[in-house]
């Protein structure tokens, strides 16, 4: 199904001599790269590195610690002064596991996105394992036909791909990093064998749910992301086991000379960083456990990870390749939308925004998540009539949806979950304050594209004029059209109580 618009050009495409940025707010280390756009490519021009350890803050319970806190803000402030004169729309900040399993993560990305000075996008785990996939692919092509896995060890995870060319084809993400493990097995610094015997048991396990699927899939070359197994390629370079390759027979090697010391702090492995030294514990078991389960012999070590694979997606949606308009397109496909409906909203529903925009400063990134949202409004009917708009939401929001962050999909869902019956005061909580202006703006105008075509009728709507002021929308009707359509006149009167909640009031005149 190829329902792509002119609505899913995001901004103006690329221009030879753009800077391009990606900050990769990570549970160990955050990173930002910063890239030129030249003769079609990219060039890294600018990068930089700071070990934060946001996930040593995080307790039980989801809440971080000032301490923690405090180190990462400061460090997000000096990045955004290095990206202080890129345009907002070429700067993408992604957080990850960490920020993920925050209670009350908007407390945080509020002090967060003031520091840095760009809104930051919480990804899924399998959105993070997609975005390492694409930095992988593309420093390192793939051979044609080819299938390669990759592993990505992080601070508060691992993630796991598989994949042909560009594109992935088995994703996973296990609560397993570096900072994580060692916390959780080493919490005391402690090391023995028996030790590592038992929580190797326990990784091994966590990496056996998807084990036998990876290995019937299979791939040809192994390749490795991240500072962990980038830094257990240098400690096997320096112990004179590979020449910086992972192996199955350095790995066990490596592990005995780390158990020599009884303390994580009294770890000495050769061409190990002193940095290092707290983590290298966890994310060796992590890297281990996948070694054993998945039954590797030889891993290469990787010169990219998830900060470049948001600059070359940042790249694929400034053109003709936004992962997320096959995204909908795929939804749209499962759940049996009609097309033809669905285009009919959008269509008006863009008419309108393009009317009201510049009075309610909505931007094209408003305008696709309208056009995305009137292609989905219908897609709870695939589970029941009654309150599809619920089942529809929860579809959007909680669906593994490739090239959407977290905050995306709520606004998505937001906008199917207001598009018909009573607007509830609670629909918009889960948005940060910074997209609330916009999700009502465009959930009023989806619901009036909505009611237009409620008859699903193929012939075309007359013009409708839409006016944007301040908290409110007023639209102009030919009255003969109206006359014609009782049920559209009931639905309109009653409209203005239905939309109440969003704080915009609507106004109908016939002309």
């Amino acid at each position: 199904m190829n329902v792509a618009t002119a609505a899913d050009s995001t901004h103006a495409p690329l221009a030879d001599g753009d800077l391009l940025a990606a900050i990769d707010i990570g549970s160990n280390s955050f990173h930002m790269v910063v890239a030129r756009y030249t003769l079609g490519q990219l060039r890294i021009i600018d990068r930089l590195r700071e070990t934060v350890r946001l996930a040593e803050g995080l307790d039980a319970r989801g809440a971080l610690d000032p301490i923690a806190r405090q180190r990462a803000l400061a460090c997000l402030s000096r990045f955004g002064q290095r990206i202080r004169d890129i345009p907002p729309h070429r700067v993408r900040a992604i957080a990850t596991n960490t920020v993920r399993r925050l209670a009350a993560p908007q407390a945080f990305l509020m002090m967060a996105e003031t520091a840095i000075g760009h809104a930051i996008e919480v990804v899924s785990g399998r959105e993070e394992a997609r975005l390492v996939y694409l930095g992988v692919a593309h420093a390192q092509p793939p051979r044609a036909g080819q299938q390669r896995l990759v592993i990505d060890i992080g601070g508060g995870s691992t993630e796991c791909i598989i994949g042909r060319g560009f594109e992935t084809l088995e994703r996973e993400s296990l609560q397993f990093g570096c900072v994580a493990s060692t916390r959780r097995f080493f919490g005391n610094g402690k090391l023995s064998r028996r030790r590592w015997r038992d929580a190797l048991t326990e990784a091994t396990a966590e990496f056996q749910q998807f084990a036998g699927t990876y290995r019937a899939l299979g791939w040809h070359e192994v390749l490795g992301a991240s500072g962990t197994i980038k830094a257990i390629g240098e400690v096997c370079a320096a112990m004179k086991l590979t020449k910086g390759a992972i192996t199955a027979e350095a790995l066990p090697l490596v592990r005995d000379c780390m158990l020599t010391a009884s303390h994580v702090d009294a770890i000495d492995l050769p061409g190990l960083s002193p940095e290092r030294r707290e983590v290298i514990a966890g994310g060796l078991l992590a890297l281990e456990a996948v070694f054993d389960s998945l039954r590797l012999e030889r891993m290469v070590v990787s010169k990219a990870a998830l900060r470049e694979g948001v600059l070359y997606d940042m790249v694929g949606r400034a053109g003709d390749d936004d992962p997320r308009v096959e995204s909908v397109a795929a939804m749209m496909h499962r759940y049996g939308v009609d097309a033809a409906q669905a285009t009919r909203v959008e269509k008006t529903a863009l008419e309108l925004f393009d009317q009201v925009a510049r009075a309610w400063q909505l931007g094209p990134d408003d305008r696709l998540m309208l056009s995305w949202a009137c292609r989905l409004h219908e897609i709870g009917l695939a589970i029941a009539h009654s309150q599809y708009q619920v089942h529809g939401a929860y579809l959007v929001e909680h669906s593994d949806v490739s090239g959407f962050s977290r905050q995306e999909q709520q606004f998505l869902a937001a906008l199917v979950r207001t598009h018909r019956r009573k607007v509830p005061k609670a629909a918009f909580e889960a948005l940060p304050d910074r997209l609330l202006a916009a999700v009502r703006g465009t959930s009023a105008l989806l619901r009036v594209a909505v009611l237009l075509h409620r008859g699903h009728e193929a012939q075309a709507l007359p013009r409708v004029v839409a006016v944007g002021v301040e908290d409110g929308l007023g639209l102009l009707l030919p009255q003969r059209w109206l006359d014609a359509r009782p049920l559209l006149q009931a639905d309109l009167a009653g409209e203005p109580d239905d939309m109440a909640a969003l704080g915009i009031a609507l106004d109908v005149q016939r002309v």
